[in-house]
């Protein structure tokens, strides 16, 4: 991997952690009444798909009162709401590229915002596959590297499957082929590891530097807004942050 990592620059962001856990949670919510919808129930001991999903929130530390939340809600007769899945591609302020992924119950109102957040913000939207074709898709682990053996872990990082281990900033960055994510980062559980951050992610390839400062407002604003619209569950782009 070239250049900074997305954890290095997701610590870049202002306020992007705490952005991060929410949209977890209203991911994971979003998930299960579409599994909801699909298998029928709201029971996950009949509902395979919905345990399933449960079983991922609990891995990325949804708390147990929100995923109850979420069941009493359609146990209680609630109908489950249509979401749909859909990526945007475009470009940000000076031409970095960009990739909107989202979880709505209204396409044409999502298309709409990201639309104009890219407009407004960026050089616009483009067709699909404009800039994906730049990034790679890849497990990513970030564990803190405080008080651990770099080539312990490393060795067993390798063992459980990963395709790479680099460090960086004291932390940690674990990646995987997408159909090994699960199995390497279940495996780090059972050797005792927990996460910073652990998730599918679409990897910049290189990365583009913001030189001019208005652009970098720009493009700092424009993830700020992205990141409050609940629609929008993950915003990558090939930005170096310095």
């Amino acid at each position: 991997m070239s250049g900074h990592s997305k954890w290095h620059n997701i610590q870049k962001t202002k306020g992007a952690a705490d952005a991060k856990k929410a949209k977890i949670f209203t991911k994971y919510a979003r998930e299960m009444a579409i599994a909801i919808k699909e298998g029928g129930s709201a029971d996950p001991n009949s509902n395979s798909k919905l345990a399933a999903v449960i079983a991922r929130a609990k891995g990325e530390n949804v708390p147990n009162d929100n995923i109850k939340r979420t069941l009493d809600k359609y146990k209680s007769g609630a109908a489950a709401e249509n979401y749909e899945y859909a990526a945007y591609e475009g470009y940000g302020p000076g031409g970095i590229a960009v990739i909107v992924e989202t979880l709505t119950d209204n396409k044409n109102r999502t298309v709409a915002e990201v639309r104009h957040y890219l407009d407004k913000y960026g050089k616009g939207m483009g067709a699909s596959g404009c800039v994906s074709w730049q990034f790679s898709k890849k497990g990513f682990i970030a564990i803190d590297g405080e008080d651990l053996d770099e080539e312990t872990v490393m060795m067993q990082a390798l063992e459980a499957g990963a395709s790479d281990f680099q460090v960086e900033d004291g932390v940690f960055e674990i990646y995987t082929e997408p159909d090994d994510f699960d199995t390497v980062k279940e495996n780090l559980q059972k050797e005792g590891f927990t996460f910073l951050e652990a998730e599918v992610q679409m990897i910049p390839q290189t990365y583009t530097a913001l030189t001019n400062e208005e652009d970098i407002k720009n493009m700092e604003k424009m993830l700020e807004v992205m990141e409050e619209n609940d629609d929008i569950q993950d915003v990558w782009h090939n930005w170096e942050q310095e």
